[in-house]
C-alpha cells in the first residue's frame, strides 16, 4: 500500500492541534510499531495494517512560519504550488480574530474538497474552512469557546456543538484540539483496526473518547473489587 500523503497548512496555530492527531498517527504508523517492537511484543499482521504517512508542512513560501503558541516556528517543507497531490488534508485552528486566510491556502483547500480527498480541522480550524465556502450547506463543529462568533461569521454552515467531532462527508471537523484527537483516532480505528489504534495510543499513554466525549471507545477493565481501572495492558518481551 502507497503511503498516505498527508498534508498540514503552515501558518499561526495552536500547536497541540497540529501536534496531538498528527503524533497520533505518527504512533500508528508501520515504522513506528516496527520500532517499538524491540521493546513490546506485536503480531506481524497489526504491523501489516499499519499505515505508512508522508508528511507534508504547507505555505505560500518557504520562510519559517511563527505558530501560534509557545513561541515556535515551523519551516515548511513544500509550497502550495508545489505540493504533491495529497490524501489527507489537516486544518488546524488559529486565533480567529487577528487571522486571514492567504489565497494560495483557500485555493488548495478548495481544490481538495471538490476532488473528494478527506479533511481534517481542528479546534477553530473548521472556521477556517468554512472561510472559504465549502462548508456551506454541510454539518460541523468548532471549538466551545469560539462556538458562537464562528456561527454568526459563517451562517450558512449548519453549525452543532452536540458531539465532539462531526463527519459530513469527506469533511471531519473536531471541537477543540483533544477532541479532534479523538476524532483521528475513530478514524484510524475504522481504516486500519482497533489493533493498531491500541497500540498507538499505548505508546501515548493516552485514550481516545467517542463523539459525546465519553471513554467508551477501547475495553473496559476492572480490579477484582469491580474498581475500573486503566484500559491499556502493558506487555513486554
Amino acid at each position: 500500500m502507497a503511503p498516505i500523503q498527508f498534508g498540514i497548512l503552515s501558518f499561526a496555530y495552536q500547536v497541540v492541534d497540529s501536534a496531538g492527531p498528527a503524533d497520533l498517527l505518527c504512533s500508528a504508523s508501520k515504522g513506528a510499531l516496527q520500532t517499538i517492537r524491540e521493546y513490546v511484543p506485536i503480531d506481524d499482521e497489526v504491523i501489516a495494517r499499519a499505515p505508512e504517512f508522508v508528511f507534508h508542512h504547507i505555505s505560500p513560501t518557504l520562510d519559517p512560519v511563527d505558530l501560534g503558541t509557545l513561541g515556535m516556528k515551523i519551516v515548511p517543507t513544500t509550497t502550495v504550488d508545489e505540493c504533491p497531490e495529497l490524501d489527507i488534508l489537516l486544518v488546524a485552528g488559529p486565533h480567529l480574530g487577528s487571522f486571514n486566510l492567504s489565497p494560495k491556502h483557500a485555493d488548495l483547500i478548495r481544490r481538495h474538497v471538490a476532488a473528494g480527498k478527506l479533511v481534517f480541522t481542528t479546534c477553530t480550524g473548521a472556521s477556517v474552512v468554512a472561510s472559504t465556502g465549502v462548508l456551506d450547506g454541510r454539518r460541523a463543529t468548532v471549538n466551545n469557546i469560539e462556538y458562537e462568533y464562528s456561527r454568526k461569521l459563517w451562517p450558512k454552515v449548519n453549525w452543532t456543538n452536540e458531539k465532539k467531532w462531526i463527519i459530513d462527508g469527506n469533511i471531519w471537523t473536531g471541537s477543540g484540539a483533544v477532541a479532534a484527537m479523538d476524532m483521528v483516532a475513530h478514524w484510524l480505528k475504522e481504516n486500519h483496526g482497533m489493533d493498531v489504534l491500541i497500540q498507538a495510543a499505548a505508546t501515548l499513554d493516552y485514550e481516545p473518547r467517542d463523539d459525546d466525549g465519553l471513554f467508551t471507545v477501547f475495553p473496559q477493565r476492572f480490579n477484582s473489587r469491580g474498581d475500573k481501572i486503566s484500559t491499556h495492558v502493558f506487555r513486554y518481551h
